[in-house]
């Protein structure tokens, strides 16, 4: 079955993913002389450095989502369609995808990374990672549905184990997360729950390396630690998780912690594709692409973001996976597939690291640029601007300050909802 897009005799582009680096290329080439398909499992733009803020109650997902079809309407030559991309059919210009098979000119990946659990069946089974605003959705109801089992329980011990957060992984999205968690228990959750000892209550953030943060500068490690500590989180640096059951986690010296929730944020991987060459794949699932995101052997597939992997002597392991690098090589690519139509010569792909960032908890974040670093209220005000700038449509920028500023001067989320989906054969 082919998929119904218009045929034209524009050239057609084909972008798999609407995230950062698939949404920003579609905006670049918009109005531009080609056809461009736009596809993604979901008819929305979700911003996902804030779905730790979903997950904890702190904005809603709509805030964070912004629709598709809006972003481009009046782009005559941009079409989205919901689709998962299935197999890719290079040598006759095919993509196979759940709503057909559809040709294209030139084919770019931008379908992201998924979670890497490292082969690990049990770990990947039971703990709960935050790639969508599904999965955040499902953490939030997880943390809240463990607080009311724990209402109902008699056994201190089990009740001290529902009431046990774990998160794993240290950088950023760990850091946030853990942060956050820590406020909802000094100032929400003894409030919902009052019949919970919450000097039982432990967070704990456990990372394999030496110390948090292992992107960024020393000191806003060193900083992060300092503010997660004043917060009572538990940091366990240099420790590995061997195994994790539900309900016990397993270090790799055999030592066990107790806890109904641990959330993965320890690492990710590109998210496969079938009917490419294994020969390019990296053992994370990046596709190796050359300076200008041409997925190698290939002479008209590039691969942009999380997916992509350019190395070289100063990057053996690639770029970061990180916004950034997503969006500047979406806006190079869109500069060369302009080129290659006149015949110019093409740009290579040079990173500009604007720097990095992370927030842990209210008047508290780390701020590394390229020309300063700090730290404490005034890198926290200047997350909360850079997050703002960054969210598509001026609605969702004023939800999520309304959200933010309410939950400031209250010290109250008001989103604690236990949200779940309604199966046909349930009966209530």
């Amino acid at each position: 079955m082919l998929a119904n897009i218009p045929v034209t005799d524009q050239k057609r582009i084909v972008i798999a993913g609407a995230g950062f680096g698939g949404l920003r290329l579609a905006r670049q080439l918009s109005g531009k002389n080609f056809q461009v398909v736009l596809l993604d499992k979901n008819n929305y733009h979700s911003f996902q450095p804030l779905f730790y803020q979903v997950a904890t109650a702190g904005i809603e997902p709509s805030a964070i989502s912004f629709p598709l079809r809006k972003i481009f309407q009046g782009q005559k030559n941009i079409h989205v369609r919901m689709a998962r991309i299935k197999k890719v059919n290079p040598e006759i210009n095919e993509v196979e995808t759940s709503i057909g098979t559809l040709r294209y000119d030139f084919l770019v990946l931008a379908i992201g990374a998924g979670n890497n659990f490292f082969g690990n069946a049990s770990i990947s089974k039971y703990s709960l990672p935050m790639k969508s605003v599904g999965e955040s959705l499902g953490l939030r109801n997880t943390i809240l549905n463990n607080f009311e089992k724990a209402l109902n329980t008699a056994d201190p011990e089990e009740q001290t184990a529902l009431m046990n957060i774990v998160v794993v992984g240290g950088g950023p999205t760990g850091v946030e997360l853990s942060g956050a968690i820590a406020e909802m228990k000094r100032y929400v959750l003894p409030k919902d729950y009052p019949e919970l000892d919450f000097s039982r209550m432990s967070i704990y953030l456990i990372e394999g390396g030496k110390r948090l943060l292992g992107g960024m500068s020393e000191r806003s490690s060193e900083k992060a630690l300092h503010y997660l500590g004043k917060l009572g989180v538990k940091v366990l640096l240099n420790r590995y998780i061997k195994d994790y059951d539900g309900s016990n986690l397993l270090f790799a010296d055999d030592d066990v912690l107790r806890s109904g929730t641990m959330i993965w944020a320890a690492g990710i991987k590109g998210n496969t594709l079938e009917g490419l060459d294994a020969k390019v794949t990296t053992r994370t699932n990046r596709l190796m692409v050359d300076r200008f995101n041409k997925v190698n052997g290939y002479g008209n597939i590039f691969a942009i973001g999380d997916l992509a992997c350019m190395s070289g002597p100063d990057l053996p392991n690639g770029h970061p996976q990180v916004a950034q690098v997503a969006i500047q090589q979406a806006r190079c690519l869109a500069g060369n597939l302009v080129r290659l139509e006149m015949n110019k010569k093409l740009k290579p792909f040079k990173y500009r690291d604007l720097g990095t960032l992370a927030t842990v908890g209210r008047n508290r974040a780390v701020v590394d640029l390229s020309f300063i670093r700090f730290q404490g209220l005034a890198a926290w005000f200047f997350w909360m601007f850079i997050h703002l700038m960054a969210i598509v449509g001026v609605k969702n920028r004023l939800l999520i300050f309304i959200n933010w500023a309410y939950y400031y001067f209250t010290y109250d989320q008001s989103l604690r909802l236990i949200i779940k989906p309604k199966m046909r054969e349930e009966i209530l």
